[in-house]
Order: C-alpha cells, then structure tokens, then sequence
C-alpha cells in the first residue's frame, strides 16, 4: 500500500509540475521533493522523467478510452451517445486546463518523437472510437450524412479553444475560467452549445 501511495504521489506532484513548467522546465528532482520521495524512487517505478510523463499521458488517453468504451456499449441512440461523449471531453478538458495546455504543447514539437508517436497513436483510438458512434449513426440514418473527420476536428477546437483563449467567449463579462465557480458556468454553456450544434447538424433534413 505504502508503495502504491508512493507512485500516486509522485504521478500527482509531476502533473502539477508538468502543467505549471513545462516538461523541459520540470526536473527530475523537483518531482521528487514535491512528492516527498527521492529520485531512485522515481527511476525505479518510472526509470526516468520521460517515463513519468508517459504514465500520467497514458492514464489519461487510458481513461476516455475506457469511458469511449462504455458510451458506445450503451443502449441509446447515436446521437445521445454522442451527446456523451462531448460532455465527458468537455469536462475533462476544462477540468485541468493547464495540463491540456502543457499536453498540446508537448505533441506540437517534434524533440521527443518516440513520446510523440505513442501519445498520437494513443489520441488516434480515441478519436477513432468517436468517429464510429457517428458512421454508425449515418448507417442507421440517424444521422445525415456529413464530413465526419470536420465535424470531430470542430468539436474537439471548440472545446481547446474554450480552455485555452476563454476571453473570447468571456470577453465583456465577470465571468473568469480560473475561478471555479465560473469555470462551472463556462463547462456547461460549452456543453449546452456543442449538444445544440451536432443535434441541429446531424439531424436528417425532411
């Protein structure tokens, strides 16, 4: 148990570190004493830096995937599974805006290929899984048919963009994504407005 502690703690305080300094700005040490352990601890679970980062990726990509998993399994229409599905990424997003940035950031450079390989490969299931509740809506009829690959890519920017430049959907309000209480209201105005936009696009025309 106490070893199982000790990874989670180490997980916790590189993630925090990662989204506040960057990978490259983060330190081998610098994860170890925010974790309370020491740096063979970390080599011994991890073997190295890029090994912790790995982990936390791949627990995240891990965790939709597993979620993907159950909304498609479930017994509802394609457009319910899909309206899921926008509010489990949304939430996940806006739910640690800055490991989503550092995440991003991280897959727009090419100085670490093999990591970048692996998280691609990882992302490309997920968005796969995505695309078949929508073909399989199309296939029913459920759905009109439309650019599928489009409509991911803007349901996905959408929600970036919200978390990463919010000023432009906050701009001439109170309203700030880094107060909580705010950053709810903002979750579910963007969620509010991706379900309207997918069922009022996909919807068959008459």
């Amino acid at each position: 148990m106490e070893k199982t502690d000790k990874r989670t703690s180490i997980l916790n305080a590189a993630e925090k570190l990662f989204a506040s300094q960057g990978y490259e700005g983060t330190s081998t040490r610098q994860i170890a004493n925010e974790a309370g352990a020491n740096m063979s601890m970390i080599n011994y679970y991890f073997g190295s830096k890029e090994g912790v980062f790995m982990e936390i990726m791949s627990n995240r990509i891990n965790g939709f995937s597993l979620a993907l998993s159950s909304i498609e399994a479930e017994d509802l229409s394609q457009l319910e599974k899909l309206t899921m599905v926008v509010d489990q990424y949304a939430r996940r997003i806006l739910g640690n805006i800055s490991f989503h940035k550092m995440m991003h950031r991280e897959l727009s450079l090419t100085q670490r290929p093999e990591m970048y390989d692996k998280l691609k490969e990882a992302m490309s299931k997920n968005l796969m899984a995505i695309e078949r509740i929508i073909n399989e809506g199309i296939a029913k009829a459920q759905f009109r048919p439309v650019d599928v690959r489009m409509l991911i890519a803007t349901i996905m920017g959408t929600i970036t963009n919200v978390a990463t430049a919010p000023s432009k959907v906050t701009a001439g309000s109170k309203l700030d994504i880094k107060i909580p209480a705010d950053r709810e209201i903002l979750t579910e105005r963007l969620i509010a407005y991706l379900k309207d936009l997918i069922t009022t696009y996909l919807t068959p025309q008459k």
